[in-house]
């Protein structure tokens, strides 16, 4: 990455921000990972939704850094982190890069938050590292048919370009404001709450070289991130089920994972979107220092 990409135009004031090296001996395709660093207290792992990345957190951060040491990740080839020829971004390969972070940097007593497909990983690396997770909080979960196409008709018509063949790549390419602005508030209850640097500094992290590949990937990937509910009986972590009222998950998807985590509190949020973290912030705040 040049110095250029290496710097976000936001800043989350108290974060430092840090990298992952590939391990020695690794896959080819493991590549450097980003992350955002912050607080003092029991480790706090933030993972982000489809088409963001750490700063996603940015107004979270700042409520649990008091009572958590933060690390907020940039999943692979997203955000800052390294993009890298033939990486595969389905969910197996996703929640690698997420167990990287827990293991190298060995950390334990984890309290894992994921929002959108960050809530789908944060359960199933709690089903494949149980020893490590204290928590999982998981907020809309990404998990269901159609995904993001359920924002708005503009949302199922770029997706639907995006996935197409032949064509796909040259449209995941193209990506003007207004119309990420758009599919972006089709996520929000509080259309307000998405700012316009954060909007800049989405569109400045999608135009880093090889960035139309991830997002394509990404989307290509929604089966796997569906087909991963299949740990979610697995975990043993306590597990806390946020979803917003105007999510884009249908009751019928909330109750299905209610049912494979029967153990797990609910609750939804009134009038909140897929995007809590931008929305609600003091929501998810308020239940994770309740439990610190």
């Amino acid at each position: 990455m040049s110095s250029q990409e290496s710097r976000p135009t936001i800043h989350i004031p108290g974060t430092s921000s840090h990298t992952l090296a590939p391990r020695p001996g690794a896959d080819v395709r493991e590549g450097t990972l980003r992350y955002l660093k912050a607080g003092t207290g029991a480790p706090l792992v933030l993972l982000h939704t489809v088409r963001t990345q750490a700063e996603h957190f940015r107004h979270l951060i700042p409520l649990v850094a008091d009572r958590y040491t933060v690390y907020a990740l940039d999943l692979p080839g997203m955000g800052y982190s390294e993009i890298v020829p033939g990486a595969s971004y389905d969910e197996p390969a996703m929640r690698a890069g997420v167990e990287r972070l827990l293991t190298e940097l060995d950390l334990n007593d984890v309290t894992l938050v994921g929002e959108s497909m960050g809530a789908v990983l944060a359960l199933t690396t709690a089903a494949d590292l149980p020893e490590r997770v204290r928590r999982v909080v998981a907020v809309n979960t990404y998990d269901f048919p159609g995904g993001i196409a359920r924002s708005s008709l503009l949302a199922r018509v770029v997706v639907s370009g995006v996935l197409a063949p032949v064509v796909g790549p040259v449209i995941a390419g193209v990506e003007p404001k207004p119309a990420l602005s758009k599919i972006l508030q089709g996520g929000l209850g509080d259309r307000s709450a998405l700012r316009a640097d954060y909007l800049d500094e989405l569109l400045r992290v999608g135009g880093r070289p090889g960035y139309p590949t991830v997002a394509r990937g990404v989307y290509q990937a929604l089966p796997s991130l569906i087909a991963a509910r299949s740990h979610y009986p697995d975990v043993k972590a306590p597990v806390h089920l946020v979803y917003g009222e105007k999510d884009w998950s249908r009751p019928s998807d909330r109750e299905a994972n209610r049912k494979l985590l029967p153990a797990a509190d609910f609750t939804q949020v009134p009038k909140a979107g897929h995007f809590i973290a931008l929305e609600r912030p003091d929501v998810l705040a308020d239940l994770l220092n309740a439990v610190a």
